[in-house]
């Protein structure tokens, strides 16, 4: 399967591509043989079975052991800090009746796994596939501490985890703190989610007190300042329960025009804020969790350039092992795309300089490029 998903296909009759250069594949996976459609839908299906207590933790250590025998060291951000993305993003499965498929946010059928990606590049360090009704943070205090887990046996650089507003629980932020209290240094994003509360009232608390007050154009106004609010969590395995002060963020924007100076009959007022623990300015804060959108370029390209979007059984658990499979591919797409970038390599050209290559890239001028395999044989004669 690793092979279908590594030439942009996670379906099972893709493997018929290997057909006519069945040798090759053998000795590049080290296999004997290449399995049938039918026999490796049926293997896929026997180890999606046991994929929790067993093939789970072992593919979780494989990208570990990947990252560390490449001597991979993810790229932190300018001030230093590693940063760690965690975000759903829906796998749309429209007119499908595969187990676990079902109304997502967006309001289409499909599943909704979370991912987690780790430094400038975006290796993906983890991820779960969940039903598409699931919330987002069901299950994701358990996610958090397996991926800052993974993150510590992959370097030691503070880290700077960031996640929108669907996390915003007092669970989470319990997580970071005790991990802080610890010694160990995990830093945080969150945006607020403030949910019932009227922008308009937050305005109000805020207009007379803020001194950072700019107008990007007639009309339009923001604030923005930061603020301390408490927050309380329970400790793991304890009856206890802890209090802690966050500093929060705000960002409200009051506009009481559009752009072409049409006056609204009320001002439209929009607000965001962010729980931190870190001690950059109130702007470097706000950039900060604005790049953490970049990461929609890395859902992009396991849906489309690796063509994983769809998920080839109607099993959830054959899905799941699907999808760490993904996870191990796409990292090696990845590595195989950063390493290019050190090399003069003419098959890839730099018309500019870049930070990463897209997969695919990495895929239509590597995996798939063109070549022939040529065997001389040499007769030995007795004379």
């Amino acid at each position: 399967m690793l092979i279908c998903i590594l030439c942009g296909n996670a379906d099972y009759d893709s493997i018929h591509e290997t057909d006519d250069d069945q040798e090759y594949y053998c000795n590049a996976m080290r296999m004997t043989k290449i399995p049938s459609e039918a026999t490796m839908r049926q293997r896929m299906d026997d180890m999606g079975e046991t994929l929790k207590d067993t093939l789970k933790p072992i593919l979780r250590e494989a990208t570990v052991n990947l990252f560390k025998y490449f001597n991979v060291n993810p790229t932190a951000l300018e001030n230093g800090y590693v940063p760690v993305d965690i975000d759903v993003s829906p796998f749309i499965n429209e007119k499908c009746h595969n187990e676990g498929i079902s109304k997502t946010y967006k309001l289409k059928d499909g599943y909704a796994p979370i991912f987690a990606y780790i430094g400038t590049e975006g290796y993906l360090l983890a991820c779960e596939l969940r039903e598409g009704k699931q919330h987002c943070q069901k299950d994701t205090p358990a996610f958090l501490k397996e991926v800052i887990e993974l993150a510590r046996k992959i370097t030691d650089k503070p880290l700077l985890v960031r996640l929108d507003s669907g996390n915003d629980a007092a669970e989470n932020i319990g997580i970071f703190m005790e991990k802080c209290y610890s010694g160990d240094s995990i830093h945080f994003i969150v945006k607020r989610n403030i949910r019932k509360e009227n922008p308009a009232e937050w305005l109000e608390n805020f207009r007379e007190v803020c001194t950072n007050v700019s107008n990007p154009r007639e009309g339009k106004s923001v604030y923005i300042g930061e603020t301390f609010r408490d927050v309380i969590y329970k400790v793991d395995n304890k009856d206890e329960e802890k209090t802690v002060g966050i500093r929060t963020i705000y960002e409200i924007t009051e506009r009481l025009s559009d752009h072409d100076g049409q006056c609204y009959v009320e001002p439209k007022v929009e607000c965001n804020m962010y729980s931190v623990n870190v001690d950059f300015n109130d702007e470097e804060i706000i950039e900060l969790y604005h790049n953490y959108g970049e990461m929609e370029q890395f859902h992009s390209e396991i849906k489309t350039d690796m063509n994983c979007e769809q998920l080839p059984s109607g099993k959830f658990n054959t899905n799941e092992l699907v999808l760490e499979l993904i996870q191990l591919a796409y990292n090696m797409l990845r590595l195989i795309g950063q390493t290019s970038l050190s090399l003069d390599d003419v098959s890839i050209p730099l018309k500019r300089p870049v930070k990463r290559r897209r997969l695919r890239t990495v895929l239509e001028r590597v995996i798939m490029a063109p070549g022939f395999i040529k065997k001389h044989i040499f007769s030995s004669y007795i004379y």
